[in-house]
C-alpha cells in the first residue's frame, strides 16, 4: 500500500497501516492512550506506519478505544474494591491489612488523594508520625483544599515540636472543613486539637515570659538597693525621707513588672467575644437580621433541630441569612493572640 497523503494542513487525525495495508484513521487522543496502554486489540506490533490523515475514527478503531477506556474503569474499580477492603480492615483495628489494602489501591491509582489519607490514618493510629506526615504532603500535593490531609499533617508536625507549622497546618483544614461543611464533626475535633495547641504553645512561652520578667525584677531590685545604699552613704547620715523614697520605688517597680505580666493572667473573656448560646468564645461568628452574633455551627444546628426562628428575638430566620461578623472574627482573633490563657477547653 503507497503512503496516505493527508489534504490540508488543517487535518488534525492520524491514521494507522496494518499487517494486512488496511488503513486505519486514529483519534490524536486515543493515539496517545492506545500507545501507552496494554490492550489487545490491533497489537502494537500491527501498526507499521502512522500518518497524519483526514477522516473520522473506524468502527474498529472507535472498539479499541472503548476497550482501552474499559481497561482504565476496570483499574479505577478495583483500586476502590480495595479501598473498601482498607476501609473493613480499619474498622476491625486491623490496621497493618488495611495498609496493605491502601498501598495496592495506591499502586493502580497513585493520583487519588483519599487512598493517602486512609493510610495516613491508619499510621496515626500506629503513632508513626513520620508515615504520617508523608503520606499528607502527598496528598496534599494532589488535593490542596484536603481537610483530612492538613489536619493530620498539623498533628504530625505539633509531635516533633513544631508548634508554628504544625499550627498553620490546623489552621489551613479548619477552614478548608468551615467552607465544606461548618458542623460537621471535623470542624469541632480540628477545633480542639487547634485550641490544644495553641494554649500549649501559649503555656509555653507563658512559662518563659514569667521567669524571664522574674530574673529582671530581682536584678533590678538588686540595682535600686545598691544605688539607694550608695546615696545613703554619700549624704553622710542625712537621709532625708530616703526610706520613704526607696519603699515607693520599689513599690513602683513591682506595679511595671505586674503590668508585663498581666496579659497572662486569666481573667474573664468580655461578653461581646461569646456567644449567646454557648457562652464560649466564638470560633467563626454569623451575625442574623436581629443583630445578635452566634457560633456558626451552634445556630445552624437550631434552625435544623429546633426551628427557624431566632432564639433571642423569636423572629423567622433562615440560613440563607446568616452573615459572617468578620469585625468579631477579627476581635477574637486579636484578644486570643494576647491572651493565649483563652484558648483553654474546660
Amino acid at each position: 500500500m503507497g503512503p496516505v497523503r493527508w489534504k490540508t494542513s488543517s487535518d488534525r487525525g492520524f491514521a494507522a497501516v496494518n499487517g494486512k495495508g488496511v488503513c486505519i484513521p486514529l483519534s490524536l487522543s486515543f493515539y496517545s492512550t492506545y500507545m501507552s496502554s496494554s490492550s489487545p486489540i490491533l497489537p502494537k506490533s500491527g501498526l507499521h506506519r502512522i500518518f497524519k490523515k483526514e477522516g473520522k475514527m473506524s468502527p474498529t478503531v472507535a472498539a479499541a478505544a472503548a476497550a482501552a477506556a474499559m481497561d482504565a474503569a476496570a483499574v479505577a474499580k478495583q483500586a476502590e474494591q480495595l479501598r473498601q477492603e482498607g476501609n473493613f480492615c480499619f474498622k476491625k483495628d486491623r490496621f497493618g491489612a488495611a495498609i496493605d489494602a491502601y498501598t495496592e489501591a495506591i499502586a493502580l491509582c497513585p493520583n487519588v488523594g483519599i487512598y493517602w489519607t486512609n493510610r495516613a490514618l491508619c499510621h496515626r493510629r500506629r503513632n508513626d508520625w513520620k508515615r504520617v506526615e508523608e503520606d499528607c504532603k502527598r496528598a496534599i500535593q494532589i488535593d490542596h483544599h484536603s481537610v483530612k490531609a492538613h489536619y493530620m499533617l498539623g498533628l504530625a508536625l505539633l509531635q516533633r515540636e513544631e508548634y508554628a507549622e504544625g499550627v498553620k497546618e490546623l489552621e489551613k483544614a479548619l477552614d478548608f472543613g468551615r467552607g465544606a461543611n461548618p458542623k460537621g464533626y471535623m470542624v469541632e475535633e480540628i477545633w480542639l486539637e487547634l485550641a490544644k495547641a495553641k494554649y500549649l504553645e501559649w503555656e509555653h512561652e507563658s512559662t518563659n515570659r514569667s521567669w524571664e520578667l522574674q530574673s529582671l525584677k530581682e536584678t533590678c531590685e538588686e540595682a535600686l538597693k545598691e544605688k539607694n545604699l550608695l546615696d545613703s552613704s554619700n549624704a553622710n547620715g542625712y537621709f532625708d525621707g530616703d526610706t520613704k523614697s526607696n519603699t515607693e520605688q520599689l513599690e513602683a517597680l513591682s506595679r511595671v513588672f505586674y503590668k508585663a505580666a498581666e496579659d497572662d493572667i486569666p481573667t474573664e473573656v468580655p461578653d461581646y467575644l461569646c456567644c449567646k448560646i454557648t457562652l464560649d468564645i466564638f470560633r467563626d461568628p454569623v451575625i442574623a437580621p436581629s443583630g445578635f452574633t452566634y457560633e456558626r455551627a451552634v445556630i445552624l444546628n437550631h434552625l435544623e433541630k429546633v426551628g427557624k426562628f431566632d432564639p433571642i428575638t423569636r423572629e423567622p430566620l433562615f440560613k440563607s441569612q446568616l452573615v459572617p461578623n468578620l469585625a468579631i472574627k477579627e476581635a477574637v482573633g486579636a484578644f486570643l493572640d494576647q491572651h493565649g490563657w483563652a484558648y483553654r477547653m474546660d
